[in-house]
């Protein structure tokens, strides 16, 4: 499907307004529940705000909605979308709401509504855009790539063979198994350097903060900077690149991490982080060097999600 192209009219209609006047331009890049967290604290003090989003999905509704209808899986994107919605949109609950009888067994509605509308207006671009519409939403959404993608992963781990420790290499497809692989060293996405949504990459430019995270590191943070276009856009923006910190280890994707470890991977995969964000009741920090760093209580009740106000506060404090 081809990139979606917009009219200033069609811009003003999907909600690319100010938010805050004069607050700054933010672009949150990753996927999950994170994504959607960070979008929900940046709505609170941006003047525009954007989402990049991971669509390399391949497992539950957004697996099966891709190898239907040859879309990038919509799960995550759908998260994000309601997390710009108008506040109490009884469409955002709709979104959210999953059928638990029938062929639609597992689907929520947004995913489905998502797969209907850019087979109705021939885009997947422009489907995002009409669901945000129809949430009554603010800022942008964009997928990281305008076409399915797969992602692949390097793992390295150790193994005892003859009463020996060597260290044995591999290979894993798809986002389900790379999630579920211990050892995980880096990951690309095949093909190798896919289409990405022109307004992704304009918003990555303009941008005066970039917020990586929070996530899982490999299936959804780095499943969007791997994206060449993505990573090099990013790393050639001039706006302050914020790296938002998990609030512990995600078995078995991270076993044994801590934030600098996170780091490394970003650079390893061509992405410097300026400044670390990060809960230091949840999350060991270790040696991170020059990098500016801000601890700030960030997590819920539960302690195991980032609270939207109390990372919204903590970003404002880099302003």
């Amino acid at each position: 499907m081809s990139d979606h192209l917009h009219t200033s009219n069609e811009r003003q209609r999907i909600g690319d307004h100010t938010l805050s006047r004069g607050g700054p331009d933010v672009v949150a890049v990753g996927g999950g529940y994170g994504l959607s967290t960070t979008l929900r604290a940046a709505r609170l003090f941006a003047g525009r705000v954007t989402g990049v989003v991971s669509v390399a999905d391949d497992g539950g509704s957004s697996g099966r909605l891709r190898k239907a209808f040859g879309i990038p899986a919509p799960g995550d994107l759908r998260r994000c979308l309601v997390a710009l919605a108008e506040p109490n949109s009884v469409w955002a609950e709709a979104f959210e709401h999953r059928f638990a009888a029938s062929e639609l067994e597992g689907h929520p509605l947004g995913n489905i509504v998502l797969a209907g509308l850019a087979e109705t207006l021939g885009s997947f671009g422009a489907a995002i855009d009409e669901a945000l519409h129809l949430l009554g939403g603010v800022g942008r959404v964009f997928p990281a790539t305008v076409d399915p993608v797969t992602l692949m992963a390097q793992y390295k781990r150790s193994a005892g063979i003859a009463g020996q420790q060597i260290s044995v290499f591999g290979t894993v497809e798809g986002e389900v198994r790379v999630g579920s692989t211990l050892g995980l060293t880096s990951v690309a996405v095949v093909p190798s350097d896919p289409q990405v949504p022109d307004g992704a990459l304009s918003a990555i430019r303009d941008a005066d903060v970039i917020c990586i995270g929070p996530g899982s590191l490999f299936t959804s943070v780095l499943a969007v900077l791997a994206v060449p276009r993505i990573g090099a856009a990013i790393s050639a923006a001039k706006g302050r690149k914020v790296y938002i910190a998990n609030l512990g280890e995600q078995h078995p994707e991270t076993t044994g991490f801590d934030v600098a470890m996170h780091v490394d991977a970003l650079g390893a995969h061509g992405v410097e982080i300026d400044v670390i964000v990060h809960d230091p009741e949840r999350v060991s920090l270790g040696d991170i060097g020059t990098i500016r760093t801000l601890a700030a209580p960030l997590s819920n009740q539960s302690g195991r999600l980032h609270d939207p106000v109390l990372l919204a506060d903590a970003l404002k404090r880099l302003l």
